[in-house]
């Protein structure tokens, strides 16, 4: 039997009584025989700590609006918009499409069809991974179909091959070379390796695949976790890379650039997972072109973005067609 300490004990009792059993603070401090601080301070701590998580049903009126509309033009077989819940753009989105994102997620990782998933990495995927209910899949395989490390060989922070392994209880597998090689010939180095062979061999056998779409900004993943230089960003805009797919450069047209650091990257490239499922997210008003172009790749077929960033698609969108009338 595993141990729990008296607190996270006393606040799981405390959380059962009041958003279960329906009681109020005092009449829980009565039952357990402690002060109504000390309940109010319990309940507090299993919020704080994940024990207690709340899910709304249903989505506004309006945002399923914007869903129809984007799947309409872009010829998706789903799109999720996050409602808007306010606080600061980055942490604020990326917590309503964490909200959106994780039950789906869960809910396609329980389909007894999908028995291997290929993630991709980044802040957002990441978030919505911990939001996401707890899997029964002890037979589901976990793959990274890009280099799970930085170029100092170090850990990517938002690898989720981990987080969905210990949600699911299935087996993950991990790509450990960098998201981008230093050179080509280093890239040769490493896609030479039966090791990574083996892996992308087995990543492109994935029933599905779930991915971030990165910006090539100063806001984006790239730069904000000096997975690549300033010089290097200069050279992607210069090319016209608005977007980071898969550690692959496309532009706002969705055609892949010619950048030199299109030639770096060690993972999957966009023919091993051309006509599968890719379920893709991003967050915020600093990802509508990268998202755009994205789209226009034809690699998508799954959208999850906040509101403000699917209105701002769909306004795109609407004023394109306006255009070309």
């Amino acid at each position: 039997m595993p141990q729990v300490d008296w607190t996270t004990d006393m606040a799981i009792r405390a959380a059962w009584m009041s958003f279960v059993g329906g009681a109020t603070q005092g009449e829980i401090a009565t039952r357990l025989g402690i002060s109504t601080a000390k309940v109010h301070r319990l309940i507090a701590h299993a919020q704080r700590t994940g024990l207690v998580r709340f899910q709304i049903v249903g989505r506004p009126a309006d945002c399923l609006a914007v869903e129809a509309d984007l799947v309409t033009e872009h010829k998706l077989s789903s799109c999720l918009i996050a409602p808007d819940i306010g606080g600061t753009e980055d942490d604020g989105d990326i917590r309503s499409i964490a909200e959106v994102a994780g039950p789906h997620l869960a809910s396609l990782l329980g389909a007894p069809t999908v028995s291997q998933v290929g993630v991709g990495m980044g802040r957002t995927l990441r978030a919505a991974v911990e939001r996401m209910p707890r899997v029964l899949r002890p037979d589901l395989s976990i793959v990274s179909i890009s280099g799970s490390l930085t170029r100092k060989l170090s850990a990517n922070p938002f690898d989720v091959v981990q987080q969905l392994a210990e949600r699911t209880g299935g087996e993950g597998y991990y790509l450990p070379v960098p998201y981008l090689a230093d050179s080509v010939g280093e890239r040769d180095m490493f896609l030479g390796q039966r090791s990574v062979q083996a892996l992308l061999e087995r990543a492109r056998k994935s029933d599905l695949f779930v991915i971030g779409i990165g910006s090539v900004e100063d806001d984006g993943h790239l730069i904000r976790r000096d997975l690549i230089s300033r010089d290097e960003q200069r050279d992607l805009i210069a090319s016209g890379a608005v977007c980071d797919l898969m550690g692959r450069f496309i532009d706002s047209t969705g055609r892949l650039v010619s950048a030199k650091l299109g030639d770096k990257a060690v993972g999957l490239p966009f023919e091993a997972v051309s006509g599968a499922r890719v379920v893709a997210l991003a967050g915020g008003l600093g990802k509508l072109e990268a998202t755009r172009a994205a789209l226009r790749s034809g690699l998508v077929t799954d959208l999850i973005v906040d509101e403000s960033l699917g209105r701002a698609l769909a306004a795109a969108g609407r004023t394109g067609q306006a255009r070309s009338a």
